[in-house]
């Protein structure tokens, strides 16, 4: 169970608002730049954004920042909807911030009007130098005193195609000597001659962010405007421009980013860990983008709770994997079947078990499941696999499974006892012996012997064959993204071990794509979008420990 918690700054201030009768109702936008796909910091500001609008009545938009041509695709568009979908979210409007394209270029030409935007002709490198410096005022450009007639002609013909990218930019006319840098004559647009994937080859000028997104947020009449801490200098401008275009104030509202240890959430790293094939693409399940995530088993549920945990802040922090992780052990162990299936497998033979001779045991599919899950019918025959980790040659105190002499039970079937293990020529133990007591079949136990461990396994003649993918996390260090040198250098070399011949129950042929189960004692798996049939995959989400906090302890 949840704690329950006290209201975040924003939901006071949205009780405030509310109460003095401020808003009718609540608008919220999600609006992500469709240059790369989702990754678990989205998903805290998806569950934030529609969240709220849920808690309070309204309604939020998805609107996409296209606004760069350059980097955007319908790809990107196309599993953003997805990705929110699937975290359990419906929007009220699709919208995009090329839809105002016509209308951001009259706010363009209305601030112009009213002197308070000029074409500038200097360089990028130009006008970082004339910004000054934290400490030192910025100097005025030479172009900053043209006459409105001029600047309405200028920006026109940037309209109609007849500069080179780079050669003018329309600029804000603030304030060069201001104490926040952003407000020392910002651009709102610049020349960029590339195809938009919505609106083709209309446009060649395009606004920068700061001047679509509070115009977009007017235009929809967001009136709580949610970003991250990284936007709290841009909210200065944000009301500068609502304030002189006198259009819908809306405002603007920061919380604290939650940062993940031993993951990158920066679209621009991501994606050189795919273009670099440090991945195998944006939806590997070692990435910590929500396709990813999805592929690799995680639940929406489980993603929802984790930022309901974390909770909204204004302090950014960094956020322990385990939580994250024992939200999804918490989700699957309700949810996920129970199954068999042997990993590292050596051989077991029942010497007195007749070889002709199979029948059906009844093993649990999920006792944690709220209507118990039932039970399923498992073959058991005198041959079966077990996990090598199962049996000691030369047992370890305290050691509850196979060894010469020692007695353990099969899972929902008998109590066995080895007897010995056969080795190769090199040592090798190929397979081991044991003698089972008939008397002890689970449910139906009349043997009086009581042992303390219990091991999993397969029939031999009835397992299937499967590739099973074993994910761990995929940098080494907690924080990669503030450490010295290329990020790539603390990939874990072992963040993906792949077994291309484990041995499952039979009924795990059928398993649907994305099916989520509980190998028993091995930790929680799904089947792979790569699963056929004939080949099948299955994906480890999570063990069902922690074993990394076991790690750090040494």
């Amino acid at each position: 169970m949840i704690e329950e918690k006290g209201l975040n700054f924003i939901e006071d201030i949205i009780e405030e608002d509310l109460k003095n009768g401020k808003y009718r109702q609540i608008i919220t936008r999600f609006p992500p730049e469709p240059n790369g796909y989702l990754h678990i910091g989205h998903a805290s500001s998806i569950c934030l954004n529609f969240g709220l609008t849920k808690k309070y009545g309204g309604y939020t938009n998805l609107r996409f920042d296209d606004t760069n041509p350059v980097t955007e695709e319908t790809e990107y568009v196309d599993s953003i909807k997805e990705d929110v979908r699937w975290l359990g979210f419906e929007w009220k409007n699709e919208l995009y911030a090329s839809d105002y394209f016509d209308t951001l270029y009259q706010f363009a030409i209305d601030l112009i009007k009213k002197g308070l935007a000029y074409v500038d002709d200097s360089s990028s490198e130009a006008i970082a130098v004339l910004k000054g410096t934290p400490t030192e005022p910025g100097k005025n450009s030479a172009y900053r005193d043209r006459t409105v007639q001029e600047n309405l002609e200028l920006f026109e013909q940037m309209k109609n195609g007849e500069f080179k990218d780079g050669s003018k930019t329309l600029r804000a006319k603030i304030d060069m000597a201001h104490s926040n840098m952003l407000m020392r004559d910002p651009v709102l647009y610049r020349i960029k001659h590339a195809h938009h994937h919505r609106t083709g080859d209309k446009w060649c000028i395009y606004p920068m962010y700061d001047f679509a997104h509070g115009q977009s947020d007017s235009i929809e009449e967001v009136t709580h405007s949610v970003c991250t801490l990284e936007f709290v200098p841009h909210r200065e401008l944000y009301d500068w421009l609502i304030e002189k275009l006198e259009i819908f104030p809306s405002k603007q509202y920061e919380f604290a980013r939650r940062n993940l240890t031993y993951t990158i959430t920066s679209k621009r790293k991501l994606l050189q860990l795919v273009n670099e094939n440090h991945v195998t693409g944006w939806d590997d399940p070692r990435m910590t983008t929500i396709s990813g995530m999805r592929r690799r088993g995680f639940t929406p549920e489980s993603i929802r709770d984790f930022c309901t945990r974390i909770g909204v802040a204004k302090r950014e922090n960094l956020v322990d994997m385990s939580l994250l992780e024992y939200c999804v052990r918490e989700h699957l162990n309700k949810i996920a079947i129970r199954r068999m299936a042997v990993l590292d497998p050596v051989k077991l033979i029942i010497t007195n078990y007749p070889a002709d001779q199979t029948e059906e045991v009844y093993s649990e599919n999920n006792p944690e499941a709220e209507n118990n899950g039932g039970t399923r019918p498992v073959i058991f025959s005198g041959a079966l696999w077990i996990e090598r980790e199962d049996f000691m040659e030369i047992p370890a105190k305290k050691w509850f499974r196979l060894a010469p002499g020692a007695m353990v039970r099969l899972k929902s079937a008998y109590i066995i006892k080895c007897e010995e293990c056969v080795k190769d020529s090199a040592g090798n133990i190929t397979a081991i012996h044991c003698t089972y007591i008939p008397e002890s079949k689970s449910g139906n136990d009349v043997s009086g012997i009581r042992v303390k461990g219990t091991i999993h396994w397969v029939s031999v003649a009835h397992a299937a064959k499967a590739e099973v993918r074993l994910y761990d996390r995929l940098f080494t260090i907690e924080n990669p993204a503030v450490e010295d040198g290329d990020f790539t250098s603390h990939i874990n070399p072992a963040s993906l071990q792949v077994i291309k011949a484990a041995y499952i129950e039979a009924s795990l042929k059928t398993a649907g794509k994305g099916e989520k189960f509980q190998f028993i004692r091995k930790g929680y798996f799904t089947a792979d979008k790569d699963s056929t049939p004939e080949h099948l995959v299955f994906n480890r989400t999570v063990t069902l420990k922690d074993t990394w906090a076991k790690e750090s302890k040494k």
